[in-house]
């Protein structure tokens, strides 16, 4: 019987029921928790179930250093600049999915449903929806250009770290990288960091990810990712614990990006600004031109309720293959930086946001690869595109075995 045909999330006592180990019990108990009422419901192509949950009943609030939050309906008085951060053109029309089959009521906001198949994919409730690293202690961002390979995670990266910083952006270029097993992973995003590898980094990130593990399936998603004790218990991606509050009505997080670049054909790109209100202290998210997605309150970080010491902006992998045999999963659109425009992927209008809220769109941005034979990057400028980088790889091949 298939996953999807479980009631409440639980499937029947069966003598054919999968996993039946697992505790069933508990999965039942988590969706409850996890998937708020909703008000209407939307089907979309890919399998995803879009609920429209009323903004004051998402899961965000049952954070318990949210229990007094205020709600931030906008950006404070005084950051109207922000609409003007972006100055990236516009990219060849994207969309999510489940657009084509509804829309969310104004105060509701579209959350991805959580499944028992999706845990059960993960294996257990305490993996789902979670990064996992184990760095070698006593590693602070100051000591060395992050991230580095850990437990199988690759980076082909361009930083910053030489100042306070209040925000980032980007218009990252959008594919669907070949991912090789369904525990590994292949993403392009945002990261403003602070604090030390040594239990306490903050972390704020955002990108598009293919994950089949997470998500079932390999579509191009718009992801979101927080952590405030260097990935060990607090955190998850998109919407799958409490802490992010959202308040659009429009983009869901984790809902597939269609369509997506083709090699030698259409290029799509999608646009992502995040920055940290200076009168409330929380963190904005901004897609594309007209989206104000949501944010990540202040209350939910130590380091991060003042600047980011450091901003990333790149491609990662997971590699879970046998030592000696690297994963052919491909970072980017699987094509090294030097092959440019329309076979590799890009980052362009690369900016961060100072301590007088202004933009940044000129700095002294440094690259790093753990493994340069697998995954690559390239820096540039130019006036068009402004700092931007070409970036990514194949993994295995003649010179990555």
């Amino acid at each position: 019987m298939a996953y999807h045909e479980f009631h409440n999330g639980v499937p029947p006592k069966t003598k054919d029921a999968p996993r039946r180990s697992l505790p069933f019990s508990r999965i039942n108990d988590y969706l409850r928790t996890s998937n708020k009422p909703a008000v209407k419901t939307i089907q979309s192509s890919d399998g995803d179930v879009i609920d429209c949950v009323p903004i004051h009943q998402q899961l965000a609030f049952d954070h318990p250093k949210l229990k007094n939050h205020k709600l931030q309906k906008q950006p404070s008085s005084g950051t109207e600049s922000v609409n003007h951060f972006t100055k990236m053109g516009r990219s060849n029309e994207l969309r999510q999915l489940w657009h084509q089959n509804g829309s969310c009521p104004s105060a509701t906001v579209p959350v991805r449903r959580t499944t028992a198949e999706g845990i059960l994919r993960a294996g257990s409730l305490e993996r789902y929806g979670r990064k996992f690293h184990q760095p070698p202690t006593a590693i602070s961002l100051s000591e060395l250009p992050q991230p580095f390979d850990e437990q199988g995670h690759e980076h082909a990266i361009a930083y910053v770290n030489d100042d306070q910083y209040y925000g980032a952006q980007a218009s990252i270029n959008v594919w669907r990288p070949t991912v090789e097993i369904s525990s590994e992973f292949s993403l392009s995003q945002i990261w403003l960091l602070a604090g030390s590898f040594n239990g306490d980094l903050n972390s704020i990130e955002a990108g598009w990810q293919v994950s089949p593990e997470l998500y079932g399936d390999s579509n191009p998603r718009l992801f979101t990712y927080w952590t405030s004790d260097a990935y060990q218990a607090t955190g998850c991606y998109n919407l799958l614990c409490s802490g992010f509050i959202q308040l659009s009505s429009d983009i869901a997080i984790g809902a597939s990006i269609s369509p997506d670049s083709a090699y030698n054909g259409s290029q799509y790109d999608i646009q992502i600004l995040i920055w940290k209100d200076p009168v409330t202290g929380n963190w904005w998210m901004k897609f594309g031109d007209d989206f104000l997605v949501g944010y990540w309150p202040t209350e939910l970080f130590s380091h991060l309720t003042g600047a980011a010491t450091m901003i990333q902006w790149g491609g990662e992998i997971v590699n879970t293959q046998p030592s000696g045999q690297h994963t052919t999963t491909q970072m980017g659109s699987g094509s090294f930086p030097q092959k440019g425009f329309s076979e590799a992927s890009y980052f362009r209008n690369l900016g961060y946001v100072d301590a007088s809220n202004q933009l940044v769109s000129h700095m002294d941005l440094h690259a790093t690869a753990e493994h340069p034979n697998c995954y690559s990057i390239q820096l540039s400028n130019d006036n068009d595109w402004g700092d931007y980088f070409y970036y990514g790889g194949p993994g295995r091949n003649p010179n990555c075995p």
